[in-house]
């Protein structure tokens, strides 16, 4: 006799014992469990810790103590090149730099680094090293790498102790946390501002207004 279609289904089914249910919480724990214990990409995690020793650097400049100074007189320099002048601050450029990148302002933030790193800032240089590193771009990072510890603007050329220093200052913070407050909601706002008020894709600089804000908050 030809087997039918249904007969050859009921002998392929599954056998399910009625006396043992599966675990459904017991399977997702585990499941849990096993996605937290394994290891991302060697890739991966060195672009997110690269990504959270900028944010931790950027913070303990911006913390520095003539950061406001310093923006202060980049909004006047930023005037002063629409006039025609040739000047900038350049640690101002990097405070700013550092300020664009903790509010949400990555493309703006690498412009100025990259300005500030051109004159000569090492620091800058170090920021964009670890911006290109946190995206995955690692010939980039390896060339801004090269610009912190071979300066060739500088008469002394800095060693490797200098990036030692920067790493040591991004490891303390990052375990300590009081250095290194984060922006302010009005900080913020002020940049969102002045990045809709230019109306292009890079915020071209500070202006007064920013400036006293900063000034404002590191008096309290």
């Amino acid at each position: 006799m030809t087997a039918t279609i249904e007969d050859l289904l009921a002998d392929a089914a599954v056998p399910v014992s009625s006396a043992a249910s599966f675990d459904v919480a017991g399977a997702l724990r585990r499941l849990a469990t096993d996605a937290a214990q394994a290891s991302p990409p060697p890739d991966m995690a060195r672009a997110a810790q690269a990504g959270q020793r900028l944010a931790v650097v950027s913070r303990w400049i911006l913390n520095e103590p003539d950061a406001a100074v310093h923006v202060d007189r980049l909004a006047t320099d930023t005037v002063g090149t629409e006039r025609g002048e040739e000047h900038l601050d350049v640690e101002g450029a990097l405070v700013f730099a550092c300020l664009l990148y903790l509010t949400g302002h990555p493309e703006s933030a690498q412009f100025w680094w990259q300005l500030a790193a051109g004159a000569g800032q090492r620091a800058a240089a170090y920021c964009l090293h670890l911006h290109h590193l946190a995206l995955g771009e690692s010939r980039e990072a390896q060339h801004w790498l090269h610009e912190v510890t071979h300066s060739v603007v500088d008469s002394d050329a800095p060693d490797e102790a200098f990036l030692a220093c920067l790493e040591t200052v991004a490891l303390y913070v990052r375990r300590n946390g009081s250095a290194a407050t984060p922006p302010t909601g009005g900080l913020e706002m002020e940049i969102d501002r002045l990045a809709t008020d230019n109306h292009c894709i890079i915020v071209r600089g500070p202006d007064r207004r920013l400036a006293d804000r900063l000034h404002d908050l590191v008096r309290r």
